[in-house]
This record gives structure tokens, C-alpha cells and sequence, in this order.
């Protein structure tokens, strides 16, 4: 899974709060650290063993060196967790530059100014690391390149549930986790050429249709394995999918790191934010998503150990329950394994839905 990306100069992320536009704008190509490899059990050296599958796999990969030659790694203290593998980040990479912003729970005006604040020491750290200051006029110009990616995956997102996106979800998530590693303008001529393809005649549109959410599931396998099970996944919210690409304000008239704030704050929130205005809101959104993406069920794949994840999951169950649209829940360790040995679950519930 260490694929070499073009530019030398990388800098890995595993959150999807994280800045990229600020990363690009240092000259440094942002690498998502997915946790998908071959790499053997070895972060309970130094994490305990009842903590997220998703930073024990991708201190696995730290340990093992399954990794490109990274200069560093900007982390997000989006949880305990997360704060958890920067700390054993900084024992197995000593020499890699290593930062750990504070992620507010909320998007109110002081969270955001608070967040500016962060982004405003990341940007100084950037700048220290690659030797040079970082530049409004440098950040403009890699947001400018960054928001060209949304409205293509929108497209791409709009072929996929008419079903005439090639290779359906299986090719939406391959083309997500190459835009999470390589240049913006790679990125963008990838997914351009994506969307000039003919829609596609042999595309198998005949299953039934099914809205996912969760957290982390980035291996394209996986959505091959729901397909095969009945299932044709038409939209998604996951932190390795749709809730990563979304645009950042252009008003000129703001200070960039401001607006980087802001856009990402206000994108779709993962569990481990809250609003206390809308207490149901995460669970309101889903039920949103799947009606107008016309999905017949929802299912809702989250890491084990997540703690945000279990306290939201209640509140989500109830509210599609009200609504009539049938959830299913699955919980698993950020391994392809783990979900094959739900294929039955699976199965009877895609069956429950036609």
C-alpha cells in the first residue's frame, strides 16, 4: 500500500478535518495514511489493545515502514485515539516533522476562531519545515486548485446512483483514495477523464439501493463485497469517501485561514462533533441523505472501540426507525476480513429490502 506519489515532498494526514490546501500551499503532497496493508500486528507494543482498529493499523504500518518517504505527518485531535498514535508516532518516526491540532466539537463563530488559530500555527510549522513562508497568495492558489475536485466528484457521485458510473462504488472509492494521495492537479485531470468516459452499458444498476455511512472504510474491496451480496451503494458518508472532498470558501474579501476554518467545520460532520442546538443532527442528516438519494436501507459500518460512533448510533437507529427505512449495523476492525464475516448479515437484510 506504500505507493510512491509523484512529488518527494509528501506530508501524511489520517483525519479527514485536516488542511490540505495548506499542506499544498508549503509544496508538500498530502498522503492520507489509510489503514490498508499486509503489515502484522504490532501497535500493541506500544497502544492498548481495546483502542481503534484504525490508528493500530496505520502505527502498523508506521512500525513496519510501510510507508513513502514522508517528511512528516500533521494529526488532528479529533479523538483520544487520534492524540494516542501521534504521541506513539513520535517513538517510531523520531525524525519525521509531527504536529497535533485541537479540533473543536462545534462550529459556532468561536470555534472557528479558534480553529484559524491552529491552522495559523500549522501554517508556521509548514513554514519552518519546508524552509520558506507561507504566502496568502499561496494558499489562494492551492484552494482555487483543491476546489476543482468537488464538482468533479460530484459528477461522479451523480453517475453512480443512476448506476452508469463504471465499476460503480468499487470505482468511486478507488478514484477517492488516489485523490487522498496525489496532487490536486493530478486529482483533477484523473477524475476528468473518469467523467468523459461513456456511461457505462454493463454496469450491474439491477441491486437494490442502499445509502452507507460510518467512519473509515477505505478499501475498495469492500464495496465490491456489498454488491456482491445484492447491494448497490449510491451515496456515501464516510470520512474515506464524500465527507473528505467538499468545497472551501472563495470570498476574497476573508483571510484564507478563516475561511479554510470555516468550510471545514461546516462541512458534514463526522460523529465526534455536536451541535447542542440540533442534538439530532447527525442522525437527521442521514435519514435526509437517504431519501433523496433514493435508498431503500441504510448501512452504517463503523470501527470498533469508536466511542463518538456508539453514542450517535441510538439516536440514528430511532430516527430511521420513525421514518420507516431499515438500518443495518456493522462494526469491524478496518479489514476486508472483518466485514466478509457479516456476508451473512448482509445478505438477509439487502433480501429484506426488495
Amino acid at each position: 500500500m506504500a505507493t510512491e506519489p509523484d512529488n518527494v515532498e509528501t506530508m501524511g494526514y489520517a483525519c479527514a478535518y485536516t488542511p490540505l490546501v495548506l499542506i499544498d500551499a508549503a509544496g508538500y503532497t498530502p498522503y492520507r495514511i489509510l489503514p490498508m496493508s499486509e503489515c502484522p500486528d504490532q501497535a500493541g507494543q506500544l497502544l492498548h489493545d481495546n483502542l481503534c482498529p484504525h490508528v493500530k493499523r496505520i502505527l502498523d504500518r508506521a512500525i513496519s515502514k510501510d510507508l513513502p518517504d514522508l517528511a512528516g505527518a500533521v494529526f488532528i485531535n479529533s479523538c483520544d485515539a487520534m492524540r494516542r498514535v501521534c504521541d506513539a508516532w513520535r517513538h517510531v518516526r523520531p525524525d519525521d516533522h509531527i504536529i497535533l491540532l485541537d479540533l473543536p466539537a462545534v462550529s459556532d463563530d468561536a470555534a472557528i476562531a479558534f480553529f484559524a488559530a491552529e491552522l495559523a500555527r500549522l501554517m508556521e510549522a509548514l513554514s519552518a519545515w519546508c524552509g520558506r513562508n507561507i504566502t496568502d497568495s499561496d494558499i489562494e492558489t492551492s484552494i482555487q486548485q483543491y476546489n476543482r475536485l468537488p464538482p468533479l466528484f460530484a459528477g461522479l457521485r451523480e453517475r453512480l446512483r443512476q448506476g452508469t458510473l463504471a465499476g460503480g462504488s468499487t470505482r468511486m472509492q478507488t478514484l477517492y483514495n488516489e485523490a487522498m494521495m496525489t496532487p490536486f492537479a493530478k486529482s483533477a485531470q484523473s477524475l476528468k477523464q473518469a467523467l468523459a468516459e461513456p456511461e457505462s452499458e454493463d454496469s450491474d444498476s439491477s441491486g437494490t439501493p442502499v445509502f452507507l455511512f460510518g467512519n473509515v472504510l477505505a478499501d475498495p474491496e469492500a464495496m465490491t463485497l456489498f454488491e456482491s451480496c445484492g447491494a448497490r451503494i449510491v451515496e456515501d458518508d464516510l470520512c474515506t469517501g464524500s465527507r473528505l472532498f467538499t468545497p472551501i470558501e472563495t470570498d476574497g474579501s476573508k483571510n484564507p485561514v478563516l475561511r479554510i476554518a470555516r468550510s471545514l467545520l461546516t462541512r458534514p460532520p463526522c460523529a465526534r462533533t455536536f451541535d447542542p442546538r440540533r442534538p439530532l443532527k447527525m442522525a437527521e442528516d442521514i435519514l435526509a441523505r437517504a431519501r433523496a438519494c433514493g435508498a431503500r436501507g441504510v448501512i452504517g459500518q463503523t470501527i470498533k472501540f469508536c466511542d463518538p460512533y456508539l453514542d450517535r448510533l441510538p439516536a440514528v437507529r430511532e430516527t430511521l426507525r420513525r421514518a420507516g427505512i431499515p438500518l443495518l449495523l456493522l462494526e469491524g476492525d478496518c479489514s476486508l476480513r472483518s466485514i466478509e464475516q457479516q456476508r451473512t448479515r448482509i445478505e438477509a437484510f439487502i433480501e429484506m429490502l426488495v
